[in-house]
């Protein structure tokens, strides 16, 4: 929050889809409230030029400009806004150019929300911080909250590996994977299994549904959920 206000965030990215799934994230995070969406360079101007902005969210791909040259333009035009750039590109030589335009983190697609609301959670910490520093340890501890994101804890008896291979398997699965399929292709217990795709679940990257036509009690199944769609899947429940 900036005193007292949230944080306001222009979305820009081309594909509507993701624009609006965007969206409902920022609006997701307290502190935080999305003004507005754009789909080009030259949209983002215009709201730019009528509406304060705090943040943008902004993909580096647009149809009419390119994101970096985007954000040159709008320093030069004198809009501070700082930005969290989105892109599928992962050339090193683009984020060093980047930082020195006022981007402040990078967001690798696809993401999840867990990853955006890291992102932003660590910008408002950052956001906040006025004043004179005491010394340089708190000028660095300002900066490391920015720069260095802690990877998302797991569970406890959950590990990163397997979950790597359960995650592979389930993408792999066009139809979908009951907990007892994941198990056999992964080599663990159904028990552990389930708990693996649970934890994806609760983390938005996989929606589950009921198998029905078996005698009993129905089986749950198990689907990647490709970004953006889980949370309109879930928004109603």
């Amino acid at each position: 929050m900036s005193g007292g206000q949230p944080i306001r965030v222009l979305v820009v990215e081309d594909d509507p889809v993701a624009a609006d799934a965007h969206v409902m994230y920022v609006g997701r995070v307290p502190g935080f409230v999305a003004v507005g969406k754009a789909h080009t360079g030259a949209q983002a101007r215009r709201v730019l030029d009528r509406t304060p902005v705090d943040l943008l969210l902004l993909d580096l791909h647009l149809p009419d400009v390119n994101g970096l040259q985007f954000a040159r333009s709008l320093r030069t035009a004198g809009h501070h806004a700082d930005v969290i750039a989105v892109t599928s590109a992962r050339d090193l030589a683009v984020v060093r150019e980047g930082v020195s335009l006022g981007v402040v983190q990078y967001v690798l697609k696809p993401f999840t929300f867990a990853t955006l609301r890291d992102r932003l959670v660590r910008y408002a910490e950052f956001h906040a911080s006025v004043g004179e520093a005491s010394g340089q340890d708190e000028v660095d501890r300002a900066l490391a909250v920015l720069r260095a994101p802690a990877p998302a804890a797991l569970p406890k008896g959950l590990s990163g590996p397997t979950l790597e291979r359960v995650t592979g398997t389930l993408r792999e699965a066009a139809e979908g994977l009951t907990a007892a399929a994941a198990a056999e292709a992964v080599g663990i217990s159904r028990i552990t299994a389930r708990r693996y795709l649970e934890h994806l679940v609760d983390t938005g990257r996989a929606g589950r549904s009921p198998l029905y036509g078996q005698v009993g009690r129905p089986e749950l199944v198990y689907r990647w959920m490709p970004q953006g769609r889980w949370d309109a899947d879930s928004a109603g429940h």
